[in-house]
Order: structure tokens, then C-alpha cells, then sequence
């Protein structure tokens, strides 16, 4: 054997252990087959915040609530937690909190006089009073015949807001095409509403039972922020706990903007 061979073969251990190393490094910093993507392929994290404004600008007989002409506004904060998600659905719990929610009813602002069918008349006595309406107001005037007298009136329509608080603490919201930026979703909640007053008519009670089905659209900005808008139906109803239960159906457009927090 050469001396130069001696040397070679003397070189060979220290070679194949710089090889080994640098495979075996190569293949610990190489990600998973589980980990490839698996942060990076999906939008939406394990938690989120929210701050969101919803506005309804009428109601009418949609399903179940006959109560008509009401306005709604909600302005609120929302928590999500993934339950499942893969490449087609991101299940979510979803709840939400409004501190503020306003409700707004058509209330008539009735005038009246009642004269007497003297000649010429006289005014016998005057008044102004408030009607309440399950269905909407229309302003009106008229006259009509009363004992010795003719009564004749004005009917003027004014609103009156509400001002309450509203609590979501069930629901849940499906994102679908979860690898894309814009998510088509489903959503539905169901919680209560407590007002400083009765709605939508005096009768009714200032503590109401609610739930809400929607769908719509989240575009996601970057990984950790993302946009909700949204339609929904949404009910009103005390479920017959007070005298009167007319039930509000609102159709209700929702925008929340989305903090992402947590893992992917």
C-alpha cells in the first residue's frame, strides 16, 4: 500500500462523518410532512377579537315577529375559538357582547279637540296623547261625531330609541375555502336583549329572548387581520313572558373587524 492510499483511506472516516452531520442537520431544521404548510396553507387562528357594528333600518313579518317599521343598532365586541378546521370548513364557537344596543319604535303624537255643534262651535276641551303601533305610523287627520260635539284630530309620527344591552353567549360560525383570503361563512347565535323600557309596544317586556341565522363574506388582510361583513336575520321575542309578545324580525347588516391571536 502507497502511502498517498494510506493517506486516503485515513481521510475517509472524517469525510463520511461531515456528511453524516450535515444530513442529519438537513433533516432536523427540514419542516414535518404534518408541519409543511400547515400554518401557512389556512387563514384564521385558534382565537379572535372583534369589534363590530350592526344596523337595521326596518322590520316587518319576515317569520315569526309581526312588529313593523323598527330600527335596530348594535355596536358590540365578538370572541371566536376554532373548534375544527381542514381544507374545506373552519368551525368556530362564536359569542358576542353589544353594550350597546338600540332599538327604535314609531310612536303617533296624537292632537285632539272636541267642540260643540253650537253655532258657531265652541272648543269644549283640547289634548295630546301617544299611540303605540305594532305596524307602522302614517300621519292622518280627521273628525268624527261625539256625544253634543265633533271631535277632530291630528295624527303626527315621531320614533323613539331605546337604549339596552344585548348578550350572545351560544353560537357558531363555519368559514369555508379556509386556504383562500375571501371565506364565504354561515353563522347563527342566540342569546337575550334588556332594554330601559318595554318593546316594541308598552305592553311588551323590557327583557326579550333573541337569535340570529347569517351569511356573508371574511376577507383576511394579512394572517392576524381579517374583515366580517355580513346579513342576517335576526328575532326579537319575550316568548310570552309579558302581556304582549308582537316579536321584532329584522334584517340585519353586520361589519366586524378581526383580531387574530394565538397559533395558526
Amino acid at each position: 500500500m502507497s502511502k498517498s492510499e494510506g493517506l486516503r483511506l485515513r481521510a475517509n472516516p472524517i469525510q463520511f462523518c461531515s456528511l453524516f452531520a450535515a444530513l442529519a442537520l438537513a433533516f432536523v431544521s427540514a419542516p414535518s410532512p404534518g408541519q409543511t404548510g400547515s400554518g401557512d396553507r389556512y387563514y384564521g387562528s385558534a382565537n379572535g377579537l372583534g369589534v363590530l357594528g350592526a344596523y337595521s333600518w326596518d322590520s316587518s313579518h319576515f317569520l315569526l315577529g309581526f312588529a313593523q317599521n323598527r330600527k335596530l343598532v348594535n355596536i358590540g365586541v365578538s370572541y371566536d375559538r376554532r373548534l375544527l378546521r381542514n381544507h374545506v370548513v373552519n368551525w368556530q364557537y362564536s359569542g358576542e357582547l353589544m353594550p350597546v344596543a338600540l332599538e327604535s319604535d314609531p310612536v303617533g303624537s296624537v292632537a285632539y279637540a272636541i267642540s260643540s255643534n253650537t253655532n258657531p262651535p265652541l272648543i269644549l276641551l283640547t289634548g295630546m296623547e301617544n299611540a303605540y303601533f305594532v305596524g307602522a305610523c302614517h300621519p292622518a287627520a280627521g273628525s268624527g261625531p261625539v256625544p253634543n260635539g265633533t271631535e277632530s284630530y291630528t295624527l303626527s309620527c315621531t320614533r323613539r330609541w331605546t337604549i339596552g344591552e344585548a348578550l350572545s353567549p351560544i353560537g357558531f360560525q363555519w368559514n369555508f375555502l379556509t386556504a383562500r383570503k375571501l371565506q364565504p361563512l354561515l353563522d347563527g347565535h342566540g342569546g337575550y336583549m334588556y332594554s330601559t323600557q318595554p318593546i316594541p309596544v308598552p305592553e311588551a317586556g323590557a327583557f326579550n329572548f333573541t337569535f340570529d341565522i347569517g351569511a356573508g363574506f371574511e376577507l383576511f388582510r394579512s394572517r392576524s387581520r381579517s374583515i366580517r361583513a355580513e346579513y342576517r336575520y335576526h328575532h326579537i321575542s319575550n316568548h310570552q313572558t309579558a302581556q304582549e309578545n308582537p316579536g321584532i324580525d329584522n334584517g340585519l347588516l353586520q361589519v366586524t373587524y378581526c383580531f387574530r391571536l394565538g397559533r395558526q
